[in-house]
């Protein structure tokens, strides 16, 4: 028999009690002096309508029991009823069923949802929140990138350039495209995307914002490097018989001239300086042979406070350092770089001796000077600077390019290898106006 059986027979029984006890309770009011069996009858009538009430209100007050309990999401509830019959052992038994069919998919979605915001949290991609027109960082890489400004309003992202927060007002659902980034003081280039989605029944759009600006060096380093390197073998390839063939003829125009002067000994002095100026050919396109070779980075874990020292030393042996106002900036000698120590000497030493050479050609007190200090989100700011003439804002992406310079004796490699080398250890390096008045050459590692 199932419930409805035994609910039935439940309900027959107890309202074939009442009225047996109603029956008895009036068949007394007709028999004189049976005043104690009226008051029994009487009792026994009551006590049956209780309890029929009671068996139907049960089911009633348990179904509100269990909504209550979903209403408030307490799934802690029990219905069981274990050994009282009539079917609410069943009825009991499936209230807890549901109960804890519904506790395991509050676990699972918990789970599920836990699982949603840890991937969300440790994308490697910053996003973005905007929900009229606030904006929230959305996981720790956008919390990395994004922790110059304060503030939750899209001009407060201003600060990473008007181009930018633009994009975020306008920003929509569609391709992603290019947008100019400030970041730390070096302009960067991100891919900016959007999409719309709902949040608890608001439309909320999320922004993702990815810095290419290494991927793009990267590629553009590649591709010089590789016009380098035909450049420099097909020059080669034609300069070597041209050189070989000027030393021959000069070899041969010394034993034709014998000092009597005249049209040999003009032609001699002609194909010598030719073959001269061919070996000045050949030496100089050797050196840029090595701009195509990229540096092999051999990274490891120094303080700052030590190398910077030492740095500094061999700047100041140097000549370029002579008359040059020289300040080291350390914000702590426990900084920890993670880098190849010699080819980041290698490249600040270069960069030292420009400031010393910009400053002293400009300024009659020249000055220059070295800072290193630990950013908020790890990374580690170094920045060189003079009180020189500056770059102009027009040449500041022109000279990291290889063979460009401004020197009348320059080759046009020093600038283009340090941001090999940059760009070899991850790192980012541009320039900028100085509070000292000159050039800022800022590397981020």
């Amino acid at each position: 028999m199932g419930f409805r059986g035994r609910f039935l027979a439940g309900l027959a029984g107890r309202a074939a009690l009442l009225v047996l006890g109603l029956i008895l309770l009036i068949a007394s009011f007709w028999v004189d002096g049976l005043a104690v069996a009226r008051l029994l009858a009487g009792a026994f009538a009551g006590w049956s309508l209780y309890e029929l009430w009671r068996f139907i209100q049960r089911t009633n007050v348990e179904l509100a029991r269990f909504l209550e309990a979903i209403r408030l999401h307490d799934l802690s509830q029990s219905f069981a009823h274990v050994a009282e019959g009539s079917g609410f052992t069943e009825i009991g038994q499936a209230l807890d069923d549901s109960i804890r069919g519904l506790r395991e998919e509050r676990l699972r979605l918990t789970g599920a949802s836990r699982f949603c915001e840890a991937v969300l949290d440790d994308a490697p991609t910053p996003l973005l929140t905007i929900d009229d027109g606030r904006i929230e960082l959305a996981n720790k890489a956008a919390r990395r990138l994004f922790q110059r400004h304060q503030g939750v309003r899209i001009e407060d992202f201003t600060i990473y350039g008007t181009t930018f927060a633009q994009c975020l007002r306008e920003s929509s659902a569609g391709p992603a495209r290019l947008v100019p980034l400030m970041i730390e003081g070096l302009p960067q280039t991100a891919m900016v995307s959007a999409a719309t989605v709902h949040r608890l029944g608001i439309l909320v759009r999320v922004v993702a914002v990815q810095p290419i600006q290494g991927e793009l060096n990267a590629v553009e380093l590649a591709a010089q490097s590789d016009l380098v390197r035909v450049l420099t073998h097909e020059i080669m390839n034609s300069m070597t018989p041209v050189t070989s063939l000027a030393h021959t003829a000069a070899s041969l125009m010394v034993e034709a001239d014998r000092g009597g002067g005249g049209a040999v000994h003009d032609a001699r002095l002609a194909v010598e300086t030719l073959a001269r100026r061919a070996e000045g050919v050949m030496g100089f396109v050797g050196s840029y042979r090595q701009i195509s070779k990229s540096p092999e980075v051999r990274r490891r874990s120094f303080e700052a406070g030590p190398w910077a020292r030492e740095l500094e030393a061999l700047f100041r042996a140097g000549h370029a350092a002579d008359g040059v106002d020289f300040t080291l900036n350390l914000s702590s000698d426990r900084v920890i770089l993670e880098a190849d120590p010699d080819l980041l000497c290698q490249v600040l030493i270069n960069l030292l001796r420009n400031a010393a050479d910009a400053a002293r050609d400009h300024s009659s007190a020249p000055a220059a000077s070295l800072s290193l200090a630990r950013l908020a989100a790890g990374r580690v700011q170094i920045d060189v600077e003079d009180n020189g003439p500056g770059v102009p804002e027009a040449l500041r992406q022109d000279v990291f390019l290889p063979f460009f310079t401004t020197k009348a004796n320059g080759s046009g490699v020093g600038l283009s290898l340090a941001r090999q080398v940059v760009l070899a250890h991850r790192g980012s390096i541009g320039i900028g106006e100085s509070e000292m008045g000159g050039a800022r050459f800022r590397i981020l590692l």
